[in-house]
């Protein structure tokens, strides 16, 4: 029994739309991925200025001007 080209013609649109699902799929989980690292690491760098700047106050406090 032969494939109409119907079958042929919905198997095609249906293999396209989920290869199309998947590929989302990957980029929509490297673009989350990328984004936690950068909120990390913009993250990491506010917690390093804010203990930068306290240890200044700290080492003014110790040693006052003259």
């Amino acid at each position: 029994m032969a494939i109409s080209r119907r079958e042929i013609n919905k198997d095609v649109l249906q293999q396209s739309a989920e290869a199309a699902t998947h590929t989302a799929a990957e980029v929509g989980s490297i673009v989350v991925k990328a984004v936690r690292d950068i909120t990390q690491s913009v993250g990491g760098l506010a917690t390093e200025l804010f203990e930068i700047r306290e240890a200044a106050a700290r080492a003014e406090n110790d040693n006052p001007p003259s």
